[in-house]
């Protein structure tokens, strides 16, 4: 079975993804890989870090490696966390600290000023060296409590009125249909499939 590296430990994203490309591709975490480097995020933007992580978890384990950024745009924020969203309380920032930093930045802000989107770049690599990106965004707004127990990073306080729940209250599927990751994926998926065809059953 064709292997795909995921360029993070997050074992979250790596069942979410799991879940869309199903049993034909395996996809592994950095938890396969306990030495594997960690990636320096210093670009200046999520598409420039999904890049350079995939590009170098590809060559360090010889496995086409596919990265993503994802980041929390608050508009009444001027675009905050962004591409800090994962570390916007500090480095190595648990979920419930990044969302409690939100919750006290957005104190006084009225419902209607909340507005945000999740916003998420893909990258494929090759351990050539070769890249191909795709791009989504998921609009929504942040509550003032959260709610919802799936999930995990800002999901329990964004808010989807499409759906009048949190993405934290979405099953996986219904996530995984909906959501900037999600349309993400779908985006690259066939660029996924056309990689691994030569193998796949």
């Amino acid at each position: 079975m064709p292997k795909l590296i995921l360029a993070t430990r997050n074992q979250g994203k790596r069942r979410e993804i799991q879940d869309m490309l199903g049993s034909d591709i395996q996809v592994l975490s950095l938890d396969a890989f306990p030495n594997a480097p960690e990636v320096i995020e210093d670009g200046d933007t999520l598409e420039a870090n999904a890049i350079k992580k995939s590009r170098e978890i590809a060559k360090y384990t010889g496995l086409s490696a596919l990265a993503d950024d994802s980041g929390l745009v608050v508009d009444a924020l001027n675009g905050a966390p962004g591409i800090y969203s994962a570390r916007y309380a500090g480095e190595n920032a648990t979920d419930e600290a990044n969302n409690a930093k939100l919750i006290e930045k957005l104190c006084g802000i009225p419902t209607n000023q909340r507005t945000a989107h999740f916003c998420c770049a893909m990258a494929l690599a090759t351990p050539d060296g070769c890249v191909q990106t795709a791009e989504a965004i998921w609009e929504g707004r942040i509550l003032t409590t959260p709610r919802g127990e799936n999930g995990f990073g800002y999901d329990p306080l964004f808010f989807i009125p499409t759906h009048n729940c949190t993405s934290a209250e979405l099953s996986s599927d219904e996530k995984n249909r909906i959501s900037h990751r999600g349309q993400a994926l779908r985006a690259i998926l066939p660029l996924i499939l056309d990689l691994f065809k030569a193998s796949m059953p």
